[in-house]
């Protein structure tokens, strides 16, 4: 009797041992669900969502010449708009424009490297290829200039000049510059196809917004310059 006892409850404890081991099972692997991340591609315009695969991975959306293109110019554009700041300090005692140009100096570098690495993660060069000139930018041929970027007559104006004349013409010259940088942002995204990756749209808005906003700051200190000039 106690033999058929003992059977009997050896039974039960490994009926209870399985049951234990299959709940633990499904608690893992509800667990595994909840923790899995969820993709969802937004729909068209009237159409619903769909939920992807975990595996599923971002890729980069089309390329577009105009996006390559522009990219490429800027980095051009902004390289003369940080050689224009380097001159400040041996040029002026302007603490507003030293002030102003160091903060020009810092984002245009930042963004020289951001730019960089956006051609660089889809397989462009940094700079524009130039039939017959590979490193014109780097040469004593003629450069053809982006939209508002000095030419070298007016480099050499900035570089001659000291005090007050230099703040003057680099209020003007980075006025112009800048100008030049939005009817890049303009053009580009007036181009068919052109901006629509994410990255690129972000930052040609970020680069109108913070050049009308700094535009604004340097015809106040040429008004500011001018006032006192007169008095």
């Amino acid at each position: 009797m106690q033999g058929v006892k003992l059977i009997g409850m050896l039974f039960v404890a490994s009926a209870m041992a399985g049951l234990f081991s299959a709940l633990a099972s499904a608690g893992q692997a509800q667990s595994k669900e909840a923790t899995a991340p969820v993709v969802v591609q937004p729909g068209a315009p009237g159409e619903p969502s769909k939920t992807l695969p975990a595996s599923t991975r971002a890729t980069l959306p089309p390329l577009s010449e105009a996006d390559v293109e522009f990219m490429q110019g800027m980095i051009m554009h902004h390289g003369q708009a940080v050689e224009m700041t380097a001159l400040i300090p041996s040029h002026t005692d302007n603490k507003a424009l030293q002030a102003l140009g160091g903060r020009i100096s810092r984002s245009q570098s930042d963004e020289i490297q951001f730019m960089k690495r956006w051609l660089a993660e889809r397989g462009q060069p940094d700079s524009m290829a130039m039939p017959g000139m590979p490193d014109m930018d780097k040469s004593d041929h003629p450069m053809t200039l982006m939209p508002g970027m000095l030419t070298p007559e007016q480099m050499e104006a900035l570089r001659k000049a000291k005090g007050a004349e230099f703040d003057r013409l680099f209020l003007t010259g980075m006025i112009q510059h800048h100008t030049g940088a939005l009817i890049m942002v303009r053009d580009l995204f007036e181009t068919a196809g052109a901006g629509q990756d994410a990255e690129l749209f972000d930052f040609a808005t970020d680069v109108d917004t913070g050049q009308r906003a700094e535009i604004k700051i340097m015809e106040g200190m040429l008004e500011k310059s001018s006032a006192e000039e007169k008095r």
